[in-house]
């Protein structure tokens, strides 16, 4: 028997959904949203059982203070990092920095003060919202014999282990793509509207004329 090949359904096969992706890429909502993360200490109850997921145990360290002037963290944002990374270069123990904040200092100092223990790389701090409503930079202390590790170490490089992704985590990832696809489906222009028509139509045509072959055959 003469095999015979159904080529409007091959052409809708491969060349439809190539331009469906063509047109459907440009609208893919890529935005990257930015978050503020803030980490509260929890607030010491009466009877003090949670005393240690507070920032009681940490208040009477040795902190230096320094003073925020309203609506100037920003312009001092260069000596705050300054004296983040002297805190610790001097590694002592049980050390840190309170920032002083007043009622006339604004969300912009805040989140001045924020980035900068960012910059500083930091990322040991409270803001004590029970009591003082300052910023506290804590300080980590380095053992020497850590000290000592790193040394063969590359300027700012960084020891961390990587696990190679499993078929779920790839699933997930493949799943979490289309969906976004799915989800910015109102924004495609009326064009792509029209060749998912045209390919399920073709899809259609090809499924039935499969059909209509393989019963001939099997008369």
């Amino acid at each position: 028997m003469k095999k015979i090949y159904y080529f409007p359904g091959l052409i809708s096969a491969l060349l439809i959904p190539v331009l469906f992706w063509y047109y459907i890429h440009p609208y893919i909502d890529k935005t990257v949203y930015n978050v503020v993360d803030i980490g509260l200490p929890a607030k010491l109850r009466k009877d003090n059982y949670n005393q240690n997921a507070t920032f009681e145990p940490l208040r009477n360290w040795n902190y230096k203070k320094i003073a925020v002037p309203p609506n100037e963290a920003k312009n001092n944002s260069d000596f705050f990092v300054s004296e983040i990374k002297a805190m610790q270069k001097r590694n002592e123990k049980n050390s840190g920095i309170e920032f002083i904040l007043s009622d006339k200092n604004t969300y912009a100092d805040l989140i001045s003060i924020l980035n900068d223990m960012h910059i500083s790389k930091n990322d040991m701090y409270a803001i004590d919202t029970e009591k003082t409503g300052n910023i506290f930079a804590v300080h980590y202390y380095i053992e020497p014999t850590k000290e000592k590790e790193s040394e063969y170490l590359l300027c700012n490089d960084l020891i961390y282990e990587v696990e190679e992704p499993t078929f779920m985590d790839k699933f997930l990832a493949f799943n979490q793509h289309f969906q976004t696809v799915f989800e910015n489906v109102s924004e495609l222009p009326k064009g792509a509207y029209y060749i998912l028509f045209a390919f399920l139509l073709f899809l259609n045509i090809s499924m039935l004329s499969i059909k209509e072959r393989f019963l001939l055959k099997l008369r």
